[in-house]
């Protein structure tokens, strides 16, 4: 595969992805590995930004059975991905990498609030922008805090890390006859409901052209495969 020909790119990882193999807390060596993986990108020429969740820390609503109100539970999970981003950028100042952290909510003593037009600046400086704090809103997942991020700095492209290898017909895991996409368009996803991304999202980077890579995170590596072209993935595109 052909390397990405990309300027600026915003990467989406979870939160459980932070927490190791155990999936929760925060692993130092995770972290580290992260902090590495995301100085290669740079060091390829390519502008990055990142979203990550709090999976690792908080899962809404689904932690707690729905016993907590929605809103509450939100927030909470807000809170988590600034957590994680504070952690992510500690790691990449480390090994020499400059890392700015924005929040949607303000913390002023912890990180700067969201400023798409200072975060193009940082960008084009060669640093990493770390989003945290969602979109500031409840009922909006990280995935649609990527896609909207992604749109006001101007990326080209979402890179969506996940669990598996691409997008699927149908779960790989649960079906060995499913077939992996190179290629598939949004008008696809959303007609075989498919789950790359929530419905939010989807429909924001399809009105907004905006293509989606998934890969598989899970592969230590990957990310520096991804850039190098030397990783499986499918790209989401509008027709």
């Amino acid at each position: 595969m052909a390397q990405l020909n990309f300027k600026r790119v915003l990467l989406k990882i979870s939160g459980e992805v932070l927490g190791g193999k155990e999936g929760t807390g925060l692993d130092t060596e995770t972290l580290k590995s992260l902090a590495e993986e995301l100085k290669s990108v740079l060091d390829k020429g390519i502008q990055l930004a990142l979203v990550c969740g709090a999976g690792n820390f908080f899962r809404g609503l689904s932690d707690k059975g729905g016993e907590m109100n929605r809103v509450s539970a939100d927030y909470i999970g807000m809170l988590g991905t600034v957590m994680n981003a504070l952690a992510i950028a500690d790691f990449l100042k480390q090994i020499g990498v400059t890392a700015t952290v924005q929040s949607a909510i303000e913390m002023p003593r912890l990180c700067d609030r969201i400023q798409p037009l200072k975060a193009d600046k940082l960008l084009e400086k060669g640093e990493i922008v770390i989003f945290a704090g969602g979109t500031g809103n409840p009922f909006f997942s990280t995935d649609s805090t990527a896609a909207l991020r992604a749109a006001e700095i101007g990326a080209e492209v979402v890179l969506k890390a996940t669990k598996v290898d691409g997008v699927y017909s149908s779960d790989p895991v649960k079906d060995p006859t499913a077939k992996r996409f190179d290629t598939i368009t949004y008008k696809e996803v959303l007609e075989r409901k498919l789950k790359v991304m929530d419905l939010t999202a989807i429909t924001f980077c399809s009105e907004n052209k905006l293509p989606i890579i998934v890969f598989d995170m899970t592969v230590p590596g990957n990310i520096t495969r991804l850039v190098n072209g030397e990783a499986t993935f499918t790209k989401v595109i509008a027709e």
